[in-house]
């Protein structure tokens, strides 16, 4: 691309602009906030980075801090370590608050801080990512996410808004993901490394964004992308003690109605519920907790249930989680395939997006691979 002038490509109806390497956005408000999430999200310390830009810790110290300008040379070098540009690196995000230390996240009280704490750099990568990139490609969705208080609104009477505002069928909801990304909401799926953590989401100026666990069986992932949904629907800004049990009931009506599957809930046997998991795409225990909640099983038999759980050793890893289909986000690969459908090289297509061309991301699935999630 040249590097003295503007270049805008068209992506279906979407215009991408690009200023180019001389083009200015040399904006370095901020960067310190940037460094330091992708040190984070790399798994890197001051230490490992500094010595493989060949810079001191101290330096390293005064750059994440802001105490001290990033010459260019310096810029670059970070850049390379860190796999992104350095446009992208001196890109000015514009959000409230580079890190978002108001992240919802999904996951076990006997989660380990450090696997949090890496999850959680990872979503604030992705966010500036996401940002970076939207900015270029603005997106024009089918559907919006609504807001609501949840002090004058219930979790579940928002579920019911949010399935009537999308028009959605009545009964189980198929393609999850492809509803979510309907509305603008990327959808990034990531290995974390642990099972006590089902998945994260932020909000990032306009957009949202939801990262989730592939370790996890696809009916606990549909349960934490409608849960994780729920927080973007109620808990945009300030958020209270109940926020969790809130989008806990958020994702028991949106993906379990009671009108729906009410009249279903009787005589759950085990061999019943096998067939409502397949039918629904949840877990058993996410049925009978239903069924729990709206007053179709007693306390009794809520015991007797677990009881059989545990006896067959299912507690933790269900039977038919294979026979659910599986999840695929497409709306942040879709955006780097449409840049490369306009002409534009594989090189070019990575610094839009602020990666470099060898580096993998979600917004560009590489050709010589089966799939990148």
């Amino acid at each position: 691309m040249d590097s003295d002038r503007a270049r805008t490509a068209r992506v279906g109806s979407l215009a991408v602009r690009d200023r180019g390497r001389g083009g200015g956005l040399r904006v370095r408000r901020g960067i310190g906030d940037v460094l330091l999430v992708l040190r984070r999200a790399s798994g890197l310390t001051q230490g490992e980075l500094a010595d493989r830009v060949g810079m001191t810790q101290a330096t390293l110290s005064r750059y994440e801090h802001d105490l001290r300008e990033v010459d260019d040379d310096a810029a670059q070098r970070l850049a390379d370590a860190l796999g992104v540009t350095a446009e992208f690196l001196r890109h000015d995000f514009r959000m409230e608050g580079a890190i978002a230390a108001d992240a919802h996240m999904r996951r076990q009280k006997t989660a380990r801080p450090s696997d949090w704490k890496h999850v959680e750099a990872r979503l604030n990568a992705l966010r500036m990512h996401s940002s970076f990139v939207l900015s270029r490609v603005p997106m024009r969705p089918r559907n919006h996410v609504i807001q609501v208080d949840p002090d004058e609104t219930s979790p579940t009477e928002a579920a019911a808004m949010l399935r009537a505002a999308w028009r959605m069928p009545i009964g189980p909801v198929r393609h999850l993901v492809r509803w979510i990304e309907s509305a603008g909401v990327l959808v990034v799926e990531e290995d974390f490394g642990s099972a006590r953590i089902d998945g994260m989401s932020q909000w990032a100026g306009d957009h949202a964004l939801i990262l989730a666990n592939t370790a996890r069986p696809t009916d606990r992932l549909r349960l934490t992308l409608a849960h994780e949904l729920g927080h973007l629907v109620m808990h945009s800004g300030m958020v209270d003690r109940d926020a969790e049990s809130q989008a806990n009931e958020f994702g028991a009506e949106f993906l379990l109605p009671a009108a729906a599957i009410g009249p279903e809930l009787h005589n759950l046997s085990l061999g019943k519920l096998a067939d409502l998991k397949v039918e629904w795409g949840v877990s058993m225990q996410a049925i009978f907790e239903r069924a729990y909640a709206l007053g179709k099983v007693s306390a009794a038999e809520r015991t007797t249930f677990y009881r059989q759980l545990s006896k067959r050793g299912w507690r933790t890893r269900e039977p038919g989680s294979d026979l659910i289909p599986p999840e695929e986000p497409k709306l942040a690969r879709s955006i780097g395939d449409g840049l490369r459908s306009t002409g534009l090289s594989e090189s070019e297509v990575a610094r839009l997006i602020g990666t470099q061309a060898d580096q993998d991301t979600p917004f560009l699935a590489r050709r010589r691979r089966l799939q990148v999630v």
